[in-house]
């Protein structure tokens, strides 16, 4: 075995990380008006500079720019699509963790236009997270298209618009594969498509949450499936695309449960990424039989570091559980992260800056012991 040399890695990770604190407040003050745009702008570039500093350090081959100019890992980028309006009805998600019941909300959204891509989404972003890198790639996340539609179902698209929703699709897809081509060429290689969605189909009440929207629960994900194909189809030689697949993360809390088992034989066998990072820290994310679906050429990257909690994993335990989801899949074609990431939103998870370099630091260790 030996360290891949493209993406996904070995040790990967991916993507978002806790906000410093100096940045927590360039944001608290650039929301009460006493720290202009260019101010934040500053703050968010110190930031970004000593996030991708520590991820070198760390050893790992990529790098992001922790989403540090993101409220929030996918409405920042859905909300500048061309013919998706912010509207005020709100969004409300229902999270659950060990302590009890909360929920994330966010302003609602509406397709009351064609669905175009304006510009470039995230290309400034993109280009000063290449401009600090040194050792290790940059790697750009964004939702996928999916979120697009889960956040509101067929109903938040205005019919007088989309009187065929098939043209919908087929616009959504286009605007996507724009971004990926106008990012392929500011020089990004390593795309990451986060998508909750078809992780939350596996769970039967979200599946019936999708049905009460009026919308087809059972097939979903082959739509969304067939949509994403259609938006990486024309991508840049060279460009590695993954996507990566959690029951949701929003201050230590999750959404759904469940296994792979609903969508693993269409996820894994149709879906044209070139890796998977999946969710398997604990038990309401099911175990490795789903991967069995998985085709050669496939990377997986075993999310078995929970970023929800501080305590730091046992090396020999994921050791052991590699060796478990080897049996599915060949441990050639097995990489190690956390998870998820450790700040979807601006709010993070209940853990510390220090548990998270540990738990960084506790990926690469255990993949250099594995895979050498």
């Amino acid at each position: 075995m030996h360290r891949r040399s493209e993406p996904p890695f070995r040790a990967d990770h991916v993507g978002s990380l806790l906000r410093p604190p100096a940045l927590r407040t360039a944001r608290e003050q650039f929301a009460a008006g006493t720290l202009d745009a260019e101010g934040l702008r500053a703050a968010e570039d110190a930031a970004i500079t000593d996030a991708v500093a520590m991820q070198e350090e760390i050893g790992l081959q990529s790098a992001t720019d922790g989403e540090f100019r993101r409220t929030s890992w996918h409405m920042d980028f859905i909300y500048q699509l061309g013919g998706v309006t912010k509207t005020d009805e709100q969004i409300r998600v229902r999270m659950v963790n060990a302590e009890g019941e909360g929920a994330f909300t966010s302003a609602g959204l509406a397709i009351n236009d064609k669905v175009t891509l304006r510009e470039p989404i995230f290309a400034d972003a993109f280009r000063y997270l290449a401009e600090q890198t040194t050792t290790a790639v940059p790697k750009l996340t964004i939702p996928s298209p999916s979120m697009v539609h889960y956040r509101g179902g067929t109903a938040a698209i205005d019919r007088s618009v989309y009187p065929d929703v098939e043209e919908f699709w087929s616009d959504l897809s286009a605007a996507y594969a724009d971004e990926v081509r106008a990012l392929g060429e500011l020089g990004c290689r390593y795309l990451q498509l986060d998508d909750t969605s078809l992780a939350y189909l596996n769970d039967p009440a979200q599946r019936a949450e999708l049905a009460a929207k009026g919308d087809d629960a059972d097939a979903q994900h082959i739509r969304y499936i067939r949509q994403i194909n259609a938006a990486i189809a024309g991508r840049p030689q060279g460009m590695r695309i993954t996507t990566h697949m959690c029951r949701g993360n929003f201050r230590s809390s999750w959404a759904a449960e469940g296994g792979y088992d609903f969508v693993a034989e269409a996820l894994f066998g149709e879906l044209d990424v070139d890796g998977f990072f999946c969710e398997f820290d604990d038990e309401r994310s099911g175990g490795f039989a789903p991967l069995r679906f998985v085709p050669p050429g496939k990377q997986v990257v075993l999310g078995l570091i929970t970023t929800k909690t501080g305590k730091l994993e046992d090396p020999d335990d994921l050791k052991r559980r590699i060796d478990e989801a080897s049996k599915y899949v060949p441990l050639d074609q097995l990489s190690l992260s956390p998870q998820c990431g450790f700040s979807s939103t601006v709010e993070g998870n209940a853990i510390t800056m220090e548990e998270q370099v540990a738990k960084l630091r506790l990926v690469v260790q255990v993949a250099q012991d594995v895979w050498g």
